[in-house]
């Protein structure tokens, strides 16, 4: 077995990756990935460089610029922080769960945002009516 780690040439990376070699030269310009190892023709790349390129893909796929994405991998603690959520844009569509509670009290949750599963949603609901339930109870006996 080699002491050496594993290596990958420009095409590997995108082949890997899903991307083209002008979008992973850019992100190497831009700071978003390290320059390779090596130069010139000898100029190769390693697992670092791989899992560099993973992220930024999936966190444009969460929605962030590139700006917001360099930030995140200038993180000085070392450990990788989870990106925020994606920010809401004119003309997008979401779907909410609407529940009415009762006159003038609704209770409004995009599950996907909450990373809520329905039964998630409908054990908060429940939860949420029996306890307006409870408050009114209590303030009768008062």
């Amino acid at each position: 077995m080699s002491n050496h780690p594993e290596t990958f040439s420009l095409d590997d990376l995108c082949r890997l990756t899903n991307l083209n070699k002008r979008t992973v030269r850019f992100y190497i310009q831009e700071g978003l990935v390290d320059r390779p190892e090596g130069t010139k023709r000898g100029a190769y790349y390693v697992a670092r460089h791989l899992e560099q390129l993973l992220e930024v893909v999936k966190w444009q796929g969460a929605g962030l610029s590139l700006g917001r994405i360099k930030e995140l991998i200038g993180g000085a603690d070392g450990e990788t922080p989870l990106p925020p959520p994606r920010r809401r844009r004119p003309g997008e569509i979401e779907v909410w769960s609407h529940l009415l509670i009762q006159a003038g009290v609704e209770l409004h949750i995009d599950p996907k945002q909450a990373d809520m599963t329905p039964d998630e949603v409908r054990a908060l609901a429940r939860g949420v009516m029996a306890l307006v339930e409870q408050i009114k109870d209590k303030e009768k006996r008062r």
